[in-house]
């Protein structure tokens, strides 16, 4: 289209033909389109790295997710153009989940190729970005060691370091949206190092045109417009063509264009070449909707058009030196982030810069994980070089601004929120909470200050229990909001009281004999313990612990083990639970009655002394009683002259109480039973009976 400025001037807007969506892209949404009017489904990943096309097809009910485990419906998945490593198709298989393939065919023949080549021996080199999922896919169909660069660099490291690795044979590929000026001097680079090698070029037909066109429309241009989505690998490297030839801006849509800076541009062209001809190119990548190519054009036609007022270009470059002052508000872009500060562009001629400590409130963040190049965000100007043209701006100043407000509002609905604890401070905490901070006095952290009545902790011992909460996420009510002054108190106690009579009340109401719980052991007496089953305690006693007599509950539990209890009985008016903890199947005397009877003699051993006998082991979990008159022939007075703790014997069981599980033992009877069989068998003792009878 062109545009009559003035009658000295026009404006020439040209769209690469190449523009839009390639042949892949075409057909995975096509794919994702049909998959939508059939009910719906999944991507697995983004489909094309395009936020306006995922939020339409999420609209239509085709959600992106990363991983298999996250979905949730019986329904189909598409895998992407990027495609796939092999581990994720049999993965498919082994859930049964239906998928569409719509990997690029191009991608496809790449993974045959290592596929076959690899599966020879040879090892493989990848030209690409690491972290890309088409890259990522091609590994994942390597049977051999496989290795991606992404810089000469890389590759000469990898030479150095890996010898055996391009000693051995190799093939050399290419992700399909590569750069091709980069690909042949990686190809020369290899070339030095590996006498075994076979290169494939695997750069897709159509990148290459885009990019050669993107190059030769820039060099004739005084401006391009890159269109796409920042996360667009062959998006980002056609902006990165461009830019050699001309002054570039990368935009995802027409919002993100600027009319002041496109002036401010142009008008530097028109001053510098001292001619009435402006030249503005439109290129896109594979990725992006021809919709949004479209609003762009119209929008460049739109802020260039003038059918009879001249344009005073340097009055519109003025308006870019818009003025800033400190307390300014404004609207940064990210454009790069280091160490120690992030670097931004906020429309004026500035330079801007947001140190790390004015990014978040959370202390020790880093500015990289703080925000990214290529985030809009909200400062406020802190100060101002004009000598030197920089500006310094926090973004956590607005943060700080923006959360007071969600506090107050929290507040006022009694809603809970979450914030990280930054600070120790003298009478409690401090936590970071929606860029604000909140204060909790040390009586509202929930932290124990002990029973009423004690002395209070000194102020060195109650900071040391303050400090375990730091750097820990914790829930709170705001209790009081001061917005004059910016103050701002909470309570993690308030909140935790909330959570734990919601837990309470629901777990009284869906109580009953004989569920089942996992529970932490909170605290232990002689008598039992006491579990914790999610905000009410119940007790299992020694006895219902463990099918082995115990002194103490400690031989078989400790504090904070995990413990699988059954309800035995509750009182929900006086909010007790009594619980049991033996396994039912593991019972002792089922095992003792189904292999003993009364009359069987058996090795025992004695457990416990009484003044009225002792106790001995038969089984474990089975005691029976050697009560003192069945101790020995003669009498017995004192049963610890006769028997002690740990001693084996045999006895005959006499009795045995299924009701009462009780197993009545003799050592009496078997001695009396022993000298009975001792007579008849003394041949000595028989003579003298037979002369008593004669006599």
């Amino acid at each position: 289209m062109t545009c009559f400025l003035n009658k000295n001037m026009n404006i020439n807007i040209i769209t690469a033909k190449t523009a839009g969506f390639c042949f892949g892209v075409k057909r995975a949404v096509s794919e994702a389109e049909k998959l939508a009017e059939a009910g719906g489904g999944y991507t697995l990943g983004q489909l094309i790295h395009n936020p306006f096309v995922i939020k339409d097809l999420e609209n239509k009910g085709v959600y992106a997710v990363d991983s298999l485990d996250e979905i949730k419906e019986n329904k189909p998945v598409i895998i992407r153009s990027h495609g796939v490593a092999q581990r994720v198709y049999d993965e498919l298989i082994r859930q049964n989940i239906d998928y569409i393939d719509a990997t690029c065919p191009k991608v496809v023949k790449i993974h045959k190729i290592v596929e076959e080549e690899s599966g020879k021996g040879a090892n493989v080199l990848i030209a690409g970005d690491p972290s890309h999922p088409e890259v990522k896919g091609i590994v994942g169909h390597c049977l051999t060691k496989a290795a991606v660069v992404n810089s000469a660099e890389d590759i000469e490291n990898l030479a150095k370091n890996e010898a055996s690795f391009v000693q051995n044979p190799l093939i050399f590929l290419s992700q399909t949206t590569g750069k091709l000026s980069k690909w042949i001097e990686y190809k020369k680079i290899v070339k030095k190092h590996c006498t075994n090698l076979k290169i494939f070029d695997t750069i897709c037909r159509a990148t290459t045109c885009r990019q050669n066109e993107a190059e030769e429309l820039a060099s004739n241009c005084d401006l391009m417009i890159v269109v796409g989505g920042r996360k667009s690998s062959n998006t980002a490297k056609l902006a990165e063509i461009c830019q050699k030839h001309c002054k570039t801006f990368f935009a995802e849509s027409a919002e993100e264009l600027s009319a002041d800076e496109i002036m401010a541009v142009l008008s530097d062209r028109v001053s510098k070449k001292q001619v009435r001809d402006i030249n503005i190119g439109i290129t896109a990548g594979a990725s992006t909707p021809y919709g949004k190519i479209k609003e762009v054009h119209r929008y460049m036609s739109e802020i260039t058009k003038n059918d009879e007022m001249d344009i005073d270009f340097m009055a519109e470059v003025d308006k870019t030196f818009k003025r800033v002052y400190i307390g300014n508000r404004v609207k940064a872009y990210v454009v790069a982030v280091n160490n120690t500060e992030a670097i931004v562009d906020i429309g004026t001629k500035h330079s801007g810069y947001i140190p790390a400590d004015e990014l978040t409130a959370t202390p020790g963040t880093l500015p990289k994980d703080a925000v990214k190049p290529g985030d809009e965000i909200e400062c406020v100007v802190t100060s101002i070089n004009d000598q030197d043209g920089i500006v310094y701006l926090s973004k956590k100043r607005v943060d700080a601004a923006a959360g007071l407000e969600k506090l107050a509002e929290a507040c006022t609905s009694n809603t809970t929120v979450t914030g990280v604890v930054t600070n120790v401070v003298k009478g409690g905490v401090i936590v970071s909470c929606e860029g604000t901070r909140v204060f909790v006095p040390a009586s509202h952290t929930g932290i124990s200050r002990g029973r009423r009545g004690e002395q209070p902790e000194n102020p060195e011992e109650l900071a040391k229990k303050l400090e375990a909460l730091l750097k820990k996420e914790v829930k709170l009510k705001i209790i009081e909001v001061s917005e004059g002054r910016g103050k701002v108190v909470g309570s993690i106690r308030n909140a935790a009281k909330e959570e734990s009579d919601a837990l309470k009340e629901k777990f009284w109401s869906e109580i009953e004999v004989g569920k089942r719980y996992v529970g932490e052991v909170k605290s232990m007496e002689s008598y039992g313990v006491f579990v914790d089953l999610g905000g009410v305690d119940g007790m299992v006693h020694s006895s219902e612990l463990t099918w082995n007599r115990i002194k103490h509950p400690k031989e078989v539990v400790s504090v904070g083990d995990k413990l699988e209890v059954y309800v035995k009985s509750y009182d929900p008016e006086k909010k007790r639970v009594s619980l049991g903890a033996k396994n039912p199947d593991d019972n002792p005397w089922t095992k003792f009655l189904a292999e003993f009877a009364v009359d069987d003699v058996v090795k025992v051993q004695i457990v416990s002394i009484t003044p009225f006998g002792a106790f001995a082991q038969i089984i474990p979990g089975v005691d029976g009683l050697i009560h003192i008159s069945q101790i020995s022939l003669d009498r017995v007075t004192n049963v610890a002259q006769y028997l002690t703790v740990g001693q084996v014997v045999e006895a005959k069981i006499t009795e045995i109480d299924q009701e009462k599980n009780r197993v009545s033992l003799s050592i009496k009877e078997l001695l009396e039973e022993q000298a009975a069989d001792s007579d008849e068998n003394d041949p000595e003792e028989a003579d003298e009976e037979t002369v008593s009878e004669e006599e």
